[in-house]
């Protein structure tokens, strides 16, 4: 038996999906355990290009147990056309199930996030829009609806018009919109409930008898540690904990039973949205680093801000999650570069610091302390099998990031296919 969970190190996009793709091969069942479709995962196979929001990876092996946890906020109207994409491409949905703990995004969630982002103006978050947050805060609140709730018509209707009582208060009085109506939401969201009623259940009993028999199972790290509602860069967050603690709470499994934890990154730093990143390059270099890596968000096709590699970040990442081992993709990308810079420390107020300060004003103190590297523009890794086979520039770019993270890579993506990675 192998209990393994793939996480984000930076915040978010670092390809985990093509890792996940991969270590699906040898497990029984894949789990998404946080997050909402805020996320997404691109996987190129056999030259087709899937991207996946709330259906986890695995899903592209049709003998493998996908399962949505409780700790996913899921829109079904999302859920369901992505289902049909995938059926339209050959892949069988059948083998995918729902925790009947999941909480339900309403059309009321999405309508006011899109309010608050707009009232907060200058200081916008930068969410997605896509009622991620405010079906989380409903969850605190006590006052969310979960997926056990909408295969119950009687008790849908009536938490519906609870709920709508107060939201279309909410949305005329406070941010001046137009309500929502009562009828067709409920009409609406009960048919998504017929149709998805056959893949709802109990998750948790499910994945615990699967490790008493000594099932491989796969954890799938949505969004990154740096977006982590407490250990990223508050408030420029997600409204869930993507790191590998997460699994326990939003999977319903005790620590004990985890085996391995991978640390996906990329061999520079992106990210999407507003909030800091010290060693972003909003320059050339930035610009030519999004062009080569193809830095656009899955889900919102936003350009993504990008950078040199932050060590520091990583280190704290390995900390935090307790990682086993890093995966490290387009190291094929960062190659392509003459010179490779490599951010091994900060500098504030006159000292060498090597760890994340929690303030923000504090981070925007602190200067990247830079190590330099030759690039390998002229060398063609994407066909390379094992780690003999880089360039030696590379290999003492590699070995330099696993000797300051202390954390060991044992997966190095040369190019976008599944095939394109070296285990060492």
């Amino acid at each position: 038996m192998a209990t393994r969970v793939v996480i984000g190190t930076q915040w978010g996009d670092e390809g985990k999906g093509k890792y996940i793709d991969m270590l699906a091969k040898s497990s029984d069942i894949v789990v998404r355990f946080s997050g909402g479709n805020n996320a997404g995962h691109t996987i190129v196979a056999n030259g087709v290009k899937y991207s996946l929001h709330l259906i986890p990876s695995g899903i592209l092996h049709k003998d493998k147990t996908c399962i949505i946890g409780n700790g996913v906020v899921v829109d079904p109207k999302v859920l369901l056309n992505e289902m049909k994409d995938l059926n339209s491409k050959g892949v069988s949905t059948d083998k995918l199930l729902i925790s009947d703990r999941a909480h339900v995004i309403m059309p009321y969630h999405r309508l006011l996030d899109e309010l608050q982002e707009k009232f907060r103006g200058s200081n916008c978050i930068g969410t997605t829009k896509r009622g991620i947050g405010p079906c989380y805060s409903d969850k605190t609140d006590r006052s969310g609806i979960r997926m056990c709730d909408l295969i119950d018509e009687d008790v849908f209707v009536e938490k519906v018009k609870e709920n709508l009582e107060i939201k279309n208060l909410i949305i005329e009085k406070v941010y001046q919109g137009e309500k929502l109506n009562e009828d067709e939401v409920i009409s609406e969201y009960l048919e998504y409930g017929r149709i998805l009623k056959k893949h709802v259940c109990d998750v948790n009993s499910l994945l615990f008898d699967a490790i008493t028999e000594k099932k491989d199972i796969l954890f799938e790290g949505a969004q990154a540690t740096f977006l982590d509602l407490d250990f990223g860069t508050y408030p420029y967050v997600t409204s869930s904990n993507p790191i590998a603690g997460g699994v326990c709470t939003g999977a319903g499994i005790g620590p004990v039973y985890i085996d391995e934890i991978y640390g996906v990154l990329k061999a520079y730093t992106s990210r999407v949205g507003a909030g800091p990143f010290p060693t972003e390059q909003d320059n050339e270099i930035g610009d030519t680093i999004r062009e080569l890596g193809g830095e656009y968000g899955t889900t919102t096709r936003r350009p993504r801000r990008c950078g040199w590699l932050d060590t520091v970040m990583i280190r704290y990442a390995a900390r935090v999650n307790g990682l086993t081992g890093l995966a490290i993709n387009h190291v094929d990308t960062i190659g392509k570069l003459n010179n490779i810079k490599l951010c091994v420390a900060y500098e504030k107020d006159g000292r060498t610091i090597n760890s994340f300060p929690a303030s923000l004003k504090e981070l925007e103190k602190c200067t990247p302390v830079y190590e330099e590297f030759e690039g390998w523009p002229d060398s063609d890794i994407s066909n390379a099998k094992t780690f003999e086979d880089l360039p030696a520039n590379a290999k003492k770019y590699l070995k330099r990031i696993e000797e300051i993270v202390g954390v060991k890579i044992k997966l190095i993506g040369v190019g976008k296919e599944r095939e394109q990675t070296i285990a060492v």
